[in-house]
Formats: structure tokens, sequence, C-alpha cells
């Protein structure tokens, strides 16, 4: 396990100095003209002082928490919890500074070469900072933990003040609060950011297009910094905490069945110090192929299809992952006879493989439905000239259909885990999907880095010969931004799904099996889909209210004598100030909603009750987040295969373009601030629940 772990370790550390060696090539590019340079400041310092901010009420709450663990439930948890919470807060602001200073890096690669592939290689150079920190840094905090508190099969209560009738296991312990320490930062993070990017995305384009007649990105309208900024703060820094956290939350829950299942019986030492190595070597496996796949987009020279060049390094992460994943299981699981592995040792190969292809097939499926390439997307544009109706439940139909092929492969790929490798190899399915998580969070961030120099592009007046680099990429952005959520929504339904066989096995609810038929049971999941739709319209409230503020000052701003006309220079730092303000005001009761809950459920009503709920809520968000998702990204795709003069007779500023921003703008509220939430809830309850799971009886 030693030997296993320093091993990981070094990949890790590698990993971390790769990450380091494309931050400083970055600063070291040319920023361009003194115009972008101005820009490109303003967006870096908004960003800054808003993460800063936001880092001043997590950091307040994020130490109460950990104190409350080391009292009453571990000695050690709060610092393991502290740990969780800080590696996610490393990668935050990490990915949040990298694209700060990529995104206008790229505007001006774009702008000296004319070149795509040239300007994708910038682009993508600033995503991988993110990307591979994301598994990095979540590998790092796991390992640390593994070398310092060994394995421990026991329980007993060690709470610095020990509460009656109280007992835990350390090692789960250790792992769990860790992963809740990642998902308590990540859900504000998300919670957030997406109130701040979506409120300055909203109100911009309401003031630009609809009620000013302006380009989108135009310097004048006083809201697009701020918008600007809004995607670092979420789409980076958000989706890096996301990530990181279902990361962390798969190989945690791997962690906590292996001790529950292999703890006891014939040769169980040997079993469980296995069972427990192989989703730690999965996942430095992955990273090997991730750094692979991402140095050969590096060096490679690129072509004008910037899809097939992304989805190639995809390709070859999750490849070498496969191959790296058969030599770690042959080696583990060889010579042991294992009774859940119905295939023998190639069991949790195979499971392992079924979340590959499962992460895979769901970015696939995501890019049908979103991407201007295929039917979906371009229907929805045509519908545009009909009218904004025709937009709305064209995009509605568009989501609600594209739910049944993710969620079917998420269900084949858990049951036939469950059925080669038991309930072991549900977690190493989920861990499978997410093992080349390094990979899909670089392409991902590739997205927001991509948009932000097209903006810069637009509002710094450069060529239109850079704009439709740009624009290019931007749409290209769109749809690995689209991939991403999915592919998050994906990794969330497996994390949660291993969570939630982990709580039932664990605390062995009716001899582990969770009876549906229980009163508390189905009044739990009722309850639970319940909060899912309570939660969804909290967000979504939010963020329509502080646009209609944003929406109203920035009109004021407009207002002043010069600002219409050019010739004075709006005040962005004032609208950046109520953009923060508003989503740090209403970051707080959702974020601690789902740290609440699980809790006075199980203490309240017991254990059956918080089964219920999380089995409740997992079976409403999962398919809602995915119809938020793809609605979202359909509109958004629609509006730009418009914009890109791909309709005859209705470009920019007719009224099939005005349909279509108005499906826009719903689109942005469901895919960047109600959907990418919706995972991080389920998942930060089921964290919850595995951590206090014997306090709830």
């Amino acid at each position: 396990m030693l030997y296993s772990c320093l091993a990981v370790l070094i990949v890790a550390l590698l990993a971390i100095a790769y990450v380091a060696y494309n931050y400083v090539r970055i600063k070291k590019m040319d920023e361009g003209t003194p115009e972008m340079v101005e820009m490109a400041g303003i967006i870096r310092s908004g960003a800054n002082a808003f993460m800063k901010t936001e880092y001043k009420t997590i950091g307040v709450v994020v130490i109460a928490v950990a104190v409350l663990f080391s009292l009453f439930v571990e000695r050690f948890s709060g610092i393991t919890f502290l740990m969780g919470a800080l590696m996610s807060s490393c990668v935050c602001v990490l990915g949040m500074r990298s694209a700060t200073y990529a995104n206008v890096r790229t505007a001006n690669k774009a702008r000296q070469s004319l070149s795509i592939g040239e300007t994708v290689k910038v682009a993508l150079c600033g995503g991988s900072i993110s990307g591979l920190a994301v598994q990095a840094f979540g590998m790092l905090g796991m390992l640390v933990i593994l070398l310092i508190w060994p394995v421990d099969t026991k329980s007993e209560g060690l709470g610095l003040i020990r509460i009656a009738g109280f007992e835990c296991n350390s090692t789960i312990m250790h792992v769990t609060t860790y992963s809740l320490g990642c998902s308590l930062v990540a859900m504000f993070n998300r919670v957030a950011g997406g109130n701040y990017t979506k409120a300055a995305d909203i109100s911009s384009d309401i003031l630009a297009k609809i009620r000013h007649d302006l380009p989108e990105d135009d310097s004048r309208v006083p809201n697009v910094v701020a918008d600007f900024i809004g995607d670092n703060v979420n789409d980076i820094a958000g989706n890096c905490s996301d990530l990181l956290e279902s990361f962390v939350a798969t190989i945690a829950s791997a962690l906590m069945i292996a001790v529950v299942s292999f703890g006891s019986g014939e040769l169980a030492e040997t079993i469980l110090r296995n069972a427990l190595m192989f989703p730690v070597i999965l996942a430095g496996c992955g990273l090997v192929g991730c750094l692979l796949g991402l140095g050969y987009a590096a060096i490679k020279k690129m072509g004008n299809n910037p899809s097939k060049e992304l989805n190639l390094a995809t390709y070859i992460s999750s490849g070498f992952t496969l191959v790296f994943a058969f030599f770690a299981s042959l080696f583990l699981f060889s010579k042991l006879d294992i009774e859940a592995f119905k295939w023998g040792w190639i069991s949790p190969w195979i499971s392992s493989i079924l979340g590959i292809i499962s992460g895979v097939l769901i970015g696939i499926i995501t890019e049908y439905y979103t991407s201007t390439d295929y039917k979906p997307t371009r229907k929805l544009a045509e519908m545009a000239t009909e009218g904004e109706a025709f937009v709305i439940t064209k995009g509605d139909a568009i989501g609600s259909r594209s739910c049944l092929l993710p969620i079917l492969l998420i269900g084949l790929s858990l049951f036939a885990s469950g059925a080669i490798c038991g309930i072991y190899g549900i977690a190493i399915s989920a861990l499978g999907m997410l093992s080349f998580v390094g990979c899909t969070v670089s392409i991902d961030a590739f997205g927001p880095i991509a948009d932000n120099a097209g903006g810069l592009a637009e509002s710094c007046h450069l060529d239109a010969d850079v704009r439709v680099i740009t624009d290019k990429l931007d749409s290209v952005g769109n749809t690995t931004a689209a991939i991403g959520k999915g592919f998050a929504i994906g990794s969330a339904a497996f994390a949660t799904v291993s969570l939630i066989v982990s709580y039932v096995n664990g605390i062995g609810v009716l001899n582990g099996t969770l009876d549906i038929a229980v009163p508390a049971v189905i009044a739990g999941a009722l309850i639970g889909g319940a909060l899912v739709e309570y939660f969804s319209a909290m967000l979504t409230d939010n963020t329509i209210e502080s646009a209609k503020l944003m929406a109203d000052e920035g009109d004021k701003l407009l207002s002043i004598p010069g600002v219409l006309e050019g010739d004075v220079k709006p005040d962005y730092n004032r609208m950046i100030r109520m953009a923060a303000k508003q989503a740090l005001k209403k970051m707080l009761i959702p974020s601690v909603l789902a740290l609440v809950i699980p809790i006075l459920g199980g203490l309240l009503i017991g254990a059956g009750f918080v089964g219920g709920l999380l089995i409740g809520a997992t079976i409403v968000a999962i398919p809602r987040a995915i119809f938020m998702g793809n609605s979202g990204g359909a509109f958004d795709n629609g509006k730009k295969y418009i914009e890109g003069g791909n309709i005859q007779g209705h470009g920019k500023g007719s009224a099939a373009h005005k349909a279509a921003v108005t499906g826009d703008t719903v689109g942005d509220t469901r895919k960047d601030v109600v959907g990418v939430a919706l995972d991080i809830f389920i998942k930060t309850m089921s964290t919850v629940a595995n951590t206090l799971k014997t306090m709830f009886r």
C-alpha cells in the first residue's frame, strides 16, 4: 500500500510540475495592444477581488464546521475536512488566474497568427492548467491522508468530546470529511459563481441586444466586463471545484466500500489492501493518460478543425487509462479468489471500462444535442423564424429528449458493474468515468477561455478576421462546455449512486438493504425530489432578480452623456461590485441547504428517511440537470448559428435573432446556474450522509 501510494504521489507531483510549467509559459506570452492589456487587467482584477471576498465567507463556514468535526466526531476529521477545502480552493484560484492570463493571450495569438490551430493551442494550454490541477491536487490530498493515517477496520469514537453511543471508523471518517471539504467549497463556488456570471451575462444581453441594438460584447455596455469576469469565476473556478469534488467523492466511496466489504474473513488483510490500492492506482493511471493525451495535443500541429483535435486528446487519455488499468487489475487481483468478482481478476477492470466508455459516450451524445454540426440545434435555430414561443418549446423538447440515452447508459453501466463486481464494482465504474477527468476539465476550460478571447476581440475592436477565428473557437467552446456539463452530470450520477450504496451498506439499514415500502423511506424520497425542484427555483429566482437589477443599473450608466456614443468609458467597476454583492448575498442559504437537510432528517427521523431522501433527490436531479444543460447549450449555439449567417435572410438584428436571444437568455440560467449546481447538491447531501451515518438511528 505504501509503495503504491508513493508511486502515484510521484505522478501527481509530476503533473503539478507540468501545470507550473504551463502557467509560467502562458504568463510569458504577449498580451497584445494597450487596449487589450487594459481590458485584461480589469477582468483579472475583478475576478481576484470577487474570489477574495467570497473566500472570506467560505473561510468562516469551513473553519466552524472543521472545529465541530474535531470536537464531536473524530479528532483528526477537522484537519482532513480543511485539507479538502484547501485543495478545492487551490484549484479554483489557480484555474481562475490561469484563465485570466490565457484569455487575452488567446485573442492576441489569433490577431498575430490568423491561425485557428495556433490559437487553439494557447487556449488549450490555459485549460490544461485547470484540468490537470483538478486531478493532481485531488489525488495529492487523498494520498497524504492515506500515508499519514493507515487504514483501520476498527470502529471507535475518537472525538475530543465523546458523544454517548457514537462510534466511527477513523479511515472512513478521514476520507469522507476530506471529500466533504471539497463538496462544501464546490457548492459555494457554483452557487455564487453561477449567480455572478449569469446575472452579468443576461443583463448584458438585455442591454445590448434587446434594449439598445448593440453588438454582443460591445465595450460601451457597462455589464460586459462583469460578464467576462463571470466566465472565469463560474465556468473555470466553479467547474474546477465541481469536478474535483466528483473525483474525490468517487475515490472516497470506493475506499469506504472496500473497508466495509473486504475488512473481514479469510485473506481479509491482503484482499482489503489490494481493494484499497486499485482505485488509487486507477486514478494515477488516468492522470498518466491525461498527461500523454494533453502532451500530444500540445506538440501536434493542429489544423482548422478544433473539435477533432480536442476529441483526439480525450481518446488518447481514455485509451491509455484503459491499458494501464488492465495491468493494475492483473497485478492486484490475479492471485486472489474474491467471491464478489464474478469474472475473477478482470472484473474490476471491466467495471472501470464501463465507466470510461459511459463518460466518452455521454460526451458524444451531449455534442449531438448541442452542437451546430447536428440536426437538433439547427432545427432549433430554424424555429426562431417563427418567434420566441417556438424557440422555447423546441429547446424544451431537445432537453427532454436528450435525457434518455445518457441515463440509459448510466443505468446499464451501474447494473452491469454491480453484477460483475458487486457493490465495489459500482464505485470502480464511477471512478473509471472520472479517471481521466484532467483531460475532460482541460477541454471544458478551453470553452470559457475561447469565449473570453472572442469578447476581448470585440470589445478591443480587433480586425474582423480575428473575430472570425475567435467566433469559431467560441462555438467549439460552447460545445466543449456543454460536453463538460454532461460529463459533470453523468459523473455526479455515478458518484452519487456509489455514495448511496456505500451509505446503505455501511449503516446496515434492514440488513444492508433499503426497503422502499417503509413509510419513512417513501417520505424521504418524495421530499428529496421536491427539494431538488425548490433548490432549482431558488437559484433561478436569485439569478433573474440580480440580472434585472444589473440591467436597470447598466441602463442608467448608458444614459450618461458620451457613453453610448463611445466617447466616455462606462463605470465598469460599479457593475463588477454590484455583480459580486448580489452573488455573495444570495449564496449562503442554497449552499448550506445541502449540508443541513440530511443531518436534520437523520437525527429527527432516522437513517431510512435519509436513504430515501438521497434516492429521491438523485432520481429527480439527474434528468433535470441533463435537461437544463442540454437545452441551455442548444439555445446558446442556436443563437450563434443564426449569428453566423447560416439562415438566409435572418442574421444579426433580425426578428429571428432576437427570438434566439430570448432562448439563450432562458438557457443561460438553466445550463450555467441550475444544471451545474444540482449535481453538487446531491453529491453534498450523499457525502454528509456517509460522514454522519452512524449518528442516525
